[in-house]
């Protein structure tokens, strides 16, 4: 499998530890020599084979040029080779400007998007720092599930104040979508971000861990009813649609990981890239 991670936000969500980074100016020729020759020392390395799993994360995937997405597939195939019905997903966000991109994605060979929605009321999209609306988030879906093959999407809970009944709403909600994969994760207050620092100020209190658990065995219950049972913590899936990527990992199998901030397992040996943009591409130059 590989992990192309894409560091660039237009904002930093408050719940966010992952690593993401907002810049004025990003120059995509620039960040393409350097993806592609990570790709290359990669492909250089023993024990490498078909590549079953391309996955973009990020950050945010769909702020790429559709042209570097493109590129980096058609690298990675030279290369590596594609298995059969190879899955290439990556992360969206649902504005209006990502999902225009969408049908320039799919013709760079993208069929697999997981839709970060996180939320479908729009007083909680603004409580989780989020830049779309839930009516914005409809409509990038619809736009998906035209343009690609396989559609997951993503959605937060055991927010602050959240109730069993509002939860079963929400979530009875989701699965009317059609989509055959859903992301559902609990709410943490990860060290070092926005929400941290809140819930230390006392600007905002947590959901109580057994509300938490309640809604986690809702959310079990709920999913499994529909056709849908986990198949790890937090994903879930119709049979058959499981995420290759996510398999990938909780299998223990090899993946090579490019860009700021990625992990891969090679033979059985961690990798682990420069966390800040700047000092990528300055290591990726020597």
């Amino acid at each position: 499998a590989l992990y192309v991670h894409w560091p660039f936000c237009l904002a930093k969500c408050p719940y966010c530890d992952f690593n993401s980074h907002v810049r004025d100016r990003i120059v995509a020729e620039e960040w393409e020599r350097a993806l592609l020759a990570d790709l290359q020392h990669e492909a250089g390395r023993p024990g490498r084979g078909l590549v079953g799993s391309v996955f973009f994360g990020g950050g945010t995937p769909s702020l790429m040029p559709p042209s570097l997405v493109a590129g980096i597939l058609a690298r990675t195939e030279q290369l590596l080779g594609f298995a059969p019905n190879v899955e290439i997903t990556l992360e969206a966000n649902p504005s209006s400007v990502e999902a225009d991109k969408f049908a320039a994605l799919a013709a760079a060979g993208v069929n697999r998007v997981s839709l970060g929605v996180q939320a479908l009321d729009d007083r909680a999209l603004r409580m989780l720092g989020r830049l779309h609306s839930a009516d914005e988030a409809l409509a990038a879906l619809d736009t998906a599930q035209r343009h690609f093959g396989r559609v997951s999407i993503d959605l937060i809970y055991a927010r602050p104040g959240q109730t069993v009944s509002a939860w079963e709403r929400e979530l009875s909600r989701a699965l009317t979508f059609g989509t055959e994969h859903l992301s559902l994760y609990q709410l943490t207050i990860e060290p070092g971000t926005r929400f941290a620092t809140d819930v230390r100020r006392g600007d905002m209190v947590p959901l109580g861990d057994d509300e938490a658990a309640d809604l986690f065995a809702l959310t079990r219950e709920m999913t499994a009813a529909a056709g849908l049972p986990a198949y790890e913590i937090s994903n879930h899936a119709r049979p058959g649609c499981e995420s290759r990527h996510n398999l990938a990992y909780w299998r223990y199998q090899d993946y090579a990981g490019i860009g700021p901030g990625a992990h891969g397992r090679r033979g059985g040996i961690a990798t682990v890239r420069h966390r800040k943009p700047e000092n990528y591409l300055a290591a990726v130059a020597l």
